[in-house]
C-alpha cells in the first residue's frame, strides 16, 4: 500500500476553515496512519508546516465502517474510486461524542472531481457538514477555493448535537446532474452550483474525477454506506 506523506495542497488556513485563525492546526493522533488496504491521503498544507504528516491522524476499518480521527485536516481517496457523468457519492458520517476532541465544531463530507491527487496540481471539490447545523462547500484547484459562502451556513436539515459529547448523525451526498452541481444533507439539497462556476484555471479541472473522503482537523467519526451510484 502507498501511502503519500508530505505532498499538500497549497492553501491558507484562513480560507480552508473561516472561522479559524492561522495558529489553529491539529494535534497528533496516536497510533496513527491508513491501516486500509488501497487507501491514500494528503494532509493541508498548513498542517504540515506543523509538522503534520498521514501518521498524525488514523484510518481504519471497523466492521462495516470506516473509523477516521484527526490529527491534521486531511482528504482520503482510493484510486479506484472513479465517478464520471451525472452521479451521486453519499456516505453516512456519524460522531459518537460530538466534539470529543476538539473545542469547536469541526467539519467532515464527501469528495468529488478529484484529479492530479496526492501531486502539487491537485484538483478536487468537497462538500462538509458540522455536528452544529452548518455546512460548507469548497474546493482545491490546487489554492483552495470557495464554492458557498465563506464561512459555514445554517440550514435546518443538517443535524445539530444536543450537547458536546452527545451523539450526531448525517448523510452527505455530492451529485452531479447536468450542469449542476449539489451538496445533499440528510435528503434535502443545501447547495446547488453551476457546473461552469467549478471548474476551469484554479478550480476542478472536471466534475469526473476519483471521490473520496474529507475531514477537518481533531475530528472523530465512523462513515458508514460510502459509495458511488449513476444518475
Amino acid at each position: 500500500m502507498r501511502v503519500l506523506y508530505g505532498i499538500t495542497f497549497a492553501a491558507a488556513i484562513a480560507v480552508l476553515v473561516p472561522n479559524l485563525s492561522a495558529q489553529d492546526v491539529g494535534k497528533a493522533i496516536a497510533g496513527g496512519g491508513i491501516k486500509v488496504a488501497g487507501w491514500q491521503a494528503t494532509v493541508d498544507a498548513n498542517e504540515a508546516k506543523a509538522g503534520l504528516t498521514v501518521d498524525s491522524a488514523k484510518f481504519v476499518q471497523e466492521g462495516s465502517a470506516i473509523h477516521v480521527t484527526t490529527g491534521p485536516a486531511i482528504t482520503y481517496w482510493n484510486p479506484k474510486n472513479v465517478a464520471s457523468g451525472n452521479y451521486t457519492v453519499k456516505a453516512t458520517f456519524t460522531e459518537k461524542e460530538f466534539m470529543s476532541i476538539n473545542n469547536h465544531a469541526h467539519p467532515y463530507g464527501i469528495v468529488i472531481g478529484g484529479n492530479d491527487l496526492g501531486t502539487p496540481t491537485a484538483s478536487l471539490m468537497y462538500c462538509s457538514a458540522y455536528g452544529d447545523g452548518t455546512f460548507i462547500v469548497r474546493g482545491f484547484g490546487p489554492a483552495a477555493f470557495s464554492v458557498s459562502a465563506r464561512r459555514p451556513e445554517a440550514n435546518e436539515k443538517i443535524n445539530k448535537a444536543a450537547a458536546k459529547g452527545q451523539p450526531v448523525t448525517q448523510e452527505i451526498a455530492m451529485s452531479v446532474k447536468g450542469d449542476k452541481v449539489e451538496c445533499s444533507v440528510n435528503g434535502t439539497v443545501v447547495g446547488s452550483y453551476d457546473k461552469a462556476a467549478v471548474i476551469g484555471e484554479g478550480k476542478l479541472k472536471s466534475t469526473d474525477g476519483v471521490y473520496g473522503l474529507r475531514f477537518g482537523h481533531n475530528t472523530d467519526a465512523t462513515v458508514t454506506g460510502f459509495g458511488m451510484s449513476k444518475n
